[in-house]
């Protein structure tokens, strides 16, 4: 019988792992017990994956008997995290709450072709809109996995022990990567820690409170695992490919985590141990900071479909508009606001090498500029892949230790940090010199050096309780009407029908 996981996970045909549920699926996504039936082929594979065929298929019990196929379970988690940008997938967490907030302009509005955008721009989703692009749909089935992968990696007996660990890691960081943007997209979530189908089919929602403590216990056992090394895809040698989460992809989660949750004296410690891990990390330059294995590179996702037809990224080729600007079809579909474009300071390099437009003819007498995102400049097949998906970069942990310090009125320390942000960019030394002008400067910097990056802006303005401030301006210009409820994104009636303990957020 074909499901809605078939089309779910159309993981890379190099490294392949179907979910495949028991009969009953079309219920709640999150609670259905799973087989694992694991697919290696070979394809020319030169990406993250280097590990022995012959294809095999296995079950959830001895998927875990071998470093081999343990590993792929992992590995097929960040194969298929890298598509997805336009579709609801975890990377899509760069487009839909951009949206959301103040960043993207969804061109055409509520004419656009691209219909299911439409609810995310203009804050007016409802239980029944969000369909396969909700997060939910597509992150718990990943939080399935993950847990599937803990309890197996857990009790294998067979495995090699250093791979052992460090497949554990991963998991656990995994898991803390997934909680960490649901709680952040909706609150109190259910807690999803085991595979238990008669615990999960009626999990209530944990308060957000105990989900980061959960984030939290995860990211300090996954430091304790994991190695401060890059590991290839044999899950044991060293590699320079920044593309497996290690002991600091741990650390900078760890760091945000604290941020978010307002541990300030945790926020700057685990943010001052990756930055100074000088051997490993260093600011880059603009246009260097978003290649393949750069020095501000702590995690980032590997290209793994077909270079000779696809961009070296999902965002290159998303963002990065043709000369006859955006479409109201899915190819072309959205471009940076004025809210982003006017927030820079005169002499910011980051507009000069970060933003690019195009100027199109709206008749005989006027024009059109369209400024794009440029981050990533690659946007052509057919050429060497020299760019990868940025998840973690040392620049953010420079914001958060600059925020931290400044919460604890460490305003010199704060200035410190966010000057070296500001110098990369070309700026001079700010001017704030309060916690409270500091507090506002950062929020700035952030604005402007994390833009059109895993919802980072949706979630700031969330956070420092500017969100009304904002879109009460800025929802309107998008044709709906602002309504505090709306920064929690809703459940879906499938997810509500499914678990008799699942309340709605407010407001839907």
């Amino acid at each position: 019988m074909k499901t809605a996981f078939n089309t779910r996970y159309p993981f890379s045909t190099r490294t392949s792992i179907r979910i495949i549920y028991q009969s009953g699926i079309r219920k709640n996504l999150l609670l259905k017990p799973i087989i694992f039936v694991l697919i290696i082929s070979l394809c020319a594979c030169k990406k993250l994956v280097s590990i022995d065929p012959p294809i095999t298929s296995t079950n959830g019990i001895n998927v875990y008997n071998s470093d081999a196929t343990a590993s792929a379970v992992l590995i097929g988690i960040y194969t298929k995290m890298t598509s997805g940008l336009r579709g609801g997938g975890l990377t899509s967490l760069t487009l839909f709450p951009g949206l959301s907030a103040d960043e993207l302009i969804l061109f055409g509005g509520a004419n656009s072709g691209a219909r299911q955008y439409i609810p995310y721009y203009q804050n007016r989703l409802t239980r029944s809109t969000t369909g396969a692009m909700d997060f939910t749909y597509n992150i718990y089935p990943i939080l399935y996995i993950t847990n599937a992968a803990i309890e197996g990696i857990s009790s294998s007996t067979s495995l090699t022990p250093k791979v052992k660990k460090q497949l554990l890691g991963e998991a656990k960081f995994m898991r803390a990567f997934c909680n960490f943007y649901l709680t952040n997209l909706y609150g109190d979530i259910p807690l999803a820690i085991t595979t238990d189908y008669t615990i999960n089919a009626v999990l209530a929602r944990s308060s957000q409170q105990k989900v980061y403590q959960q984030i939290v216990s995860d990211l300090e056992d996954a430091q304790a695992l994991l190695t401060d090394n890059y590991i290839a895809g044999n899950s044991t040698s060293i590699t320079t490919e920044r593309v497996r989460p290690n002991k600091w992809a741990a650390t900078a989660l760890l760091a945000r985590t604290y941020l978010f949750m307002g541990d300030w004296v945790n926020a700057e410690k685990q943010s001052t141990l990756v930055i100074s891990n000088s051997v490993q990390y260093n600011l880059d330059s603009l246009n260097n900071a978003f290649l393949r294995n750069s020095m501000e590179t702590i995690w980032s996702l590997q290209p793994t479909l077909d270079p000779t037809a696809i961009p070296n990224t999902e965002d290159a080729n998303l963002f990065i508009l043709p000369s006859t600007g955006p479409t109201l079809a899915m190819n072309y579909p959205v471009y940076l606001s004025n809210n982003v474009i006017n927030s820079f300071e005169k002499g910011d390099q980051r507009k000069n090498n970060w933003i690019d437009s195009v100027v199109v003819k709206a008749d005989n007498t006027t024009s059109n500029t369209y400024y794009y995102a440029y981050k990533y400049k690659l946007s052509e097949g057919n050429i060497a892949v020299n760019e990868y998906t940025i998840v973690l970069r040392l620049a953010e942990q420079y914001l958060i230790r600059s925020e931290a310090r400044a919460q604890q009125s460490n305003t010199s320390g704060a200035a410190d940090d966010l000057n070296l942000i500001r110098k990369r960019a070309g700026l001079s030394k700010t001017t704030a010199n309060s916690k409270e002008t500091l507090l506002d400067a950062i929020l700035h910097e952030r604005q402007v050096e994390l833009f059109t990056e895993w919802g980072h802006r949706w979630f700031d303005l969330k956070r420092t309780h500017k969100i009304d401030e904002v879109m009460s301006i800025v929802t309107p210009q998008k044709g709906g009407t602002w309504n505090n409820n709306w920064q929690l994104y809703p459940f879906r009636d499938l997810e509500l029908a499914s678990d008799p303990n699942l309340v709605q957020n407010p407001g839907y």
